[in-house]
């Protein structure tokens, strides 16, 4: 395993999905405990020993009890409900246990200190400038080539026209991604950032996976210029009006999986670094984890240890000022940022902006588990993850990434009807409205997907939860139609009853 000064990194590579893209009293009525079950050969990883359900165990949360089949899971239970570091070993066990019962309870418990019944969501839009890439990843079933039946590339003028039209929808942000254009220029994707900028000024502007990045870094010949060199062209980008990052690209930092599904786009280290430094230059972003493939569920964890250990160097001074820094178990190296314990868990709906409440730096907003579709990519032979196990990672996502506010169930990718379920186990976001979102389904043209904002309202009303809707940045949006404001404050004074109102 590589290294990258006091982080170890794996690998990894491209995208939201591919190279391209990103209340109750407590109880969990949905996936409450109601006795042992049995889930043998549910997505069985052989590196993983599943443990026997043995005598049924409860545990005093503060609110609803928490009953645990497995006593495996009982010093874990202890570890989330005292607020320590979970470590590789215990996400292992969460993995393999029997009781997924327990394990969704536990997040939803982490879930509910963070942002109670509140379930975000946004009105946004998605442009992919074009499919024409010049890699061709076995696992990747949007690219193509030039000239290739079904690749496309949007001018300049369909981007503001599609920006325009997403603005007068009454949408927040614009999501930008494509793919690894083999003849665009530098200057072509900062002259799409300003073109929209300048027609639509008040979008938010969330582009560029760190895949496109380091890709316009060579391209502008600051390939060998290294971090500096990823500073530079972030900065450029950034003065043409971009706002954010996209998680895209993370894939799973594993070296093996690496050269088995993606190989020839960027490793773990490289997406880590480019991330790193737009959080230096006050950039929020995401991450991703795309899960389900040629990986093992070790990798996984690995993977949300090395995102872990990544937010909580970006944190360690501001947690420090807010003293909420603690020693992680084991042999770490630097003070772990834990912003999900009973007492400490970070008073309010979001961190502080860039540059507020002594925080300088941009950091990883929320986690986002993509599960792998199969279909149409050189891995089709593969089954890709079963609904229970889409529904154990995002659990176990939430409980292992204890300094990241917010874990997304993308409907896009998970469903709506299972978004809903993750809600109960550890999710707070179910994204937005979306509209043309290409990279999972092959369409040639585009492949339509969009649902409306009363739809995302009711499924989390349903759900038993209060939807929010929010910005790119998780200020709430006060909204008139397609105007809308934003409002600093936080949403005490929302509640269930006037959510169902809002939705019918």
């Amino acid at each position: 395993m590589a290294s990258n000064g006091n982080r170890p990194v794996g690998s990894a590579s491209a995208a939201e999905t591919c190279c391209f893209s990103e209340g109750s009293t407590g109880s969990c009525p949905r996936i409450g405990i109601r006795g042992p079950r049995t889930t043998r050969g549910i997505h069985p990883d052989p590196t993983v020993e599943p443990s026997r359900m043995q005598t049924m165990l409860e545990l005093d949360t503060g609110t609803a009890p928490l009953r645990i089949a497995d006593p495996a899971l009982q010093p874990i239970a202890e570890k989330v409900m005292e607020g320590r570091r979970l470590s590789l070993d215990d996400g292992g066990i969460l993995y393999g246990t029997e009781d997924i019962h327990a394990v969704c309870r536990l997040a939803d418990l982490v879930r509910r200190r963070l942002h109670g019944r509140l379930t975000y969501f946004n009105i946004n839009r998605h442009v992919n400038y074009s499919n024409v890439c010049a890699l061709s990843c076995s696992f990747c079933a949007f690219h193509r080539k030039r000239g290739q039946d079904g690749a496309y590339e949007m001018t300049l003028e369909q981007v503001r026209d599609a920006a325009v039209a997403a603005s007068e929808a009454g949408a927040t942000e614009l999501h930008v991604v494509g793919g690894l254009h083999p003849w665009f220029k530098f200057d072509h994707y900062t002259s799409m950032l300003s073109t929209i900028r300048d027609a639509v000024p008040n979008l938010h502007l969330k582009a560029f996976t760190a895949v496109e990045i380091v890709h316009l870094q060579r391209i502008s010949k600051r390939g060998k210029d290294g971090l500096a060199g990823t500073r530079s062209v972030l900065q450029d980008l950034k003065d043409a009006g971009l706002g954010s990052l996209p998680g895209g690209g993370a894939e799973v930092f594993d070296d093996r999986a690496h050269d088995t599904a993606w190989k020839g786009k960027i490793r773990g280290e490289q997406w880590l670094d480019v991330h790193r430094a737009a959080h230096e230059l006050g950039l929020n972003s995401n991450a991703t984890m795309l899960y389900g493939h040629v990986e093992g569920r070790r990798e996984r964890l690995v993977h949300m240890d090395l995102l872990r250990r990544q937010q909580d160097h970006t944190l360690a001074e501001w947690a420090g000022v807010q003293r909420i820094a603690t020693r992680p178990e084991g042999d770490g190296e630097q003070d772990g940022v834990l912003l999900t314990g009973p007492t400490d868990a970070y008073p309010g709906e979001r961190l502080p902006m860039p540059g507020q409440a002594g925080l300088s730096t941009g950091y990883f907003q929320t986690i986002i588990p993509l599960p792998f579709f199969p279909d149409e990519s050189g891995l089709e032979n593969l089954p890709g993850p079963t609904g229970l196990e889409n529904l154990r990672t995002l659990a176990v996502a939430r409980l292992m990434l204890d300094n990241i506010p917010h874990a997304k169930a993308f409907w896009i990718m998970q469903t709506l009807g299972m978004s809903q379920l993750m809600l109960d186990a550890g999710a707070d976001d179910l994204d937005g409205t979306v509209v043309w979102y290409d990279i999972t389904h092959v369409g040639g043209s585009g492949t339509h997907q969009e649902t409306t904002a009363a739809d995302l309202q009711h499924a989390a009303v349903e759900a038993g939860f209060i939807p929010i809707e929010r910005d790119t940045l998780y200020r709430r949006v006060h909204r008139d139609g397609a105007k809308w404001s934003i409002h600093e404050g936080r949403s005490e004074e929302a509640t269930l009853d006037s959510a169902e109102t809002a939705t019918g």
